[in-house]
């Protein structure tokens, strides 16, 4: 039989439901069980929530669980330049044939009924994961928690929440405490839980959830601190305090995604060998991410150029602080966005560092947000804004002007991913 490629099958895929999202878990039930319930036999679950951090995070775990010596298998959404990014077997992304094959069988499973793009390839990926050896599984949710397609594992080793933050608000709520809520429907009775730092009404939330169903937590400022101390992460817990290389990844923010990594990492028995290498092996694509080749910058070889997915006010407001630490010059922001973000609430705590942006449209993307919508935001928040056609014309107006400037292209992991394919 011949299979077709993943990316027709992927393309046969989004017409099975009128919507991108829509939450509920039936589905992915329905279609699970026609696949003999593969998501009972995945090796070990560490399974990540939160707004903020969990790929980064989940970077960390993986390159820990390496070093000792485990295969790990990982699943993260959205993919930035090749679907197959999202579902990494025992170490590596999977191949073309083997993931044309998975879908081609979901596809079938299915047998036409009405499920979401993430429910269907989401269930592909359990599949991939039930089939392939490995020691565990790392599992990040896709879009809240409670009621995401991830959400199907009974018995995970441990549970994971980063820092919650306001985000998706039109699926998820528009409090803080709405969206803890949808976050912490990961918890499951009995199995400890890693917690990153907090706002307070999120954390009452989670501890709120966590004692209905005797969830043992492991809390940031509570039972782990991490800190940077003479250019050394310094972390402690209650087995003893670890003196560490910062991570590999960029950013302030960075420190206490790690701190949530090695807080995982102790409690599955990682020795300091481990830890270190957990920091140091780490890979996250655009996260503050330096572009040294391609199209972007044979156009300026001079300048700096940064690219970065955050999209939400967090995002922002850890970007800022970043920018502030590097060494003083001139910034200028590339930025497109989706129309469903706080865009003035991203580019705020940016006015701050930045000299100016340039609003461009995420190219393919039905919802990329109206450059001139974008341009009276920046302005809003005190930003010399102007719009331009595209990312090289953007940055070939800059370069012009300052042919050593520093510039970052943001706002969108979609943006970020046409920037990676580009210029990878």
């Amino acid at each position: 039989m011949i299979v077709a490629s993943s990316d027709v099958i992927l393309k046969r895929m989004m017409a099975l439901h009128p919507k991108m999202i829509d939450l509920t878990l039936d589905r992915v039930w329905r279609l699970l069980k026609r696949l003999e319930d593969p998501q009972d036999r995945v090796p070990r679950v560490i399974h990540l929530a939160g707004t903020n951090g969990k790929g980064s995070t989940q970077a960390m775990i993986r390159a820990g669980l390496e070093a000792m010596g485990k295969q790990v298998h990982a699943y993260t959404s959205p993919h930035l330049a090749r679907f197959h990014e999202r579902i990494r077997l025992a170490g590596s992304l999977i191949s073309e044939q083997s993931l044309s094959e998975i879908l081609d069988e979901c596809y079938a499973a299915n047998d036409g009924g009405n499920i979401t793009y993430f429910e269907i390839t989401t269930c592909a990926a359990f599949l991939a994961f039930a089939r392939t050896p490995a020691d565990f599984t790392l599992l990040e949710v896709g879009l809240g928690g409670r009621l995401d397609a991830t959400n199907v594992v009974a018995n995970p080793e441990c549970t994971v929440i980063t820092p919650v933050s306001i985000d998706h608000e039109q699926f998820l709520g528009d409090t803080l405490s709405k969206i803890a809520f949808e976050k912490a429907g990961i918890l499951k009775r009995g199995i400890p839980c890693v917690v990153g730092k907090q706002p307070e009404q999120a954390m009452e939330i989670i501890e709120a959830r966590a004692q209905a169903l005797g969830v043992p937590l492991i809390v940031y400022g509570q039972h782990w601190h991490v800190y940077l101390e003479r250019g050394r992460l310094i972390f402690q817990d209650e087995t003893g305090l670890l003196d560490l290389p910062p991570p590999a990844l960029r950013g302030n923010h960075q420190i206490e995604n790690a701190g949530v990594a090695l807080a995982v990492l102790r409690r599955l028995g990682a020795t300091e060998a481990d830890c270190e290498a957990s920091m140091e092996n780490a890979v996250w694509q655009a996260r503050m991410q330096r572009l040294r080749c391609g199209p972007l910058f044979d156009a300026a070889p001079h300048a700096e150029l940064w690219l970065d997915g955050g999209h939400n006010a967090a995002a922002g407001l850890a970007m800022s602080a970043h920018l502030k630490t590097l060494p003083e010059r001139k910034t200028h922001l590339i930025c497109g966005m989706l129309n469903t973000k706080d865009v003035s609430g991203y580019l705020a705590p940016l006015a701050e560092v930045a000299n100016s942006l340039t609003s461009v449209s995420i190219p393919g993307e039905a919802n990329t947000l109206p450059t001139n919508v974008m341009v009276e935001a920046a302005m809003g928040v005190g930003l010399k804004a102007s719009e331009a056609a595209s990312v090289m014309e953007a940055l070939t107006v800059i370069v012009e002007k300052d042919q050593s400037t520093r510039v970052l292209i943001c706002g969108s992991l979609y943006l970020a991913g046409v920037i990676l394919q580009e210029n990878g």
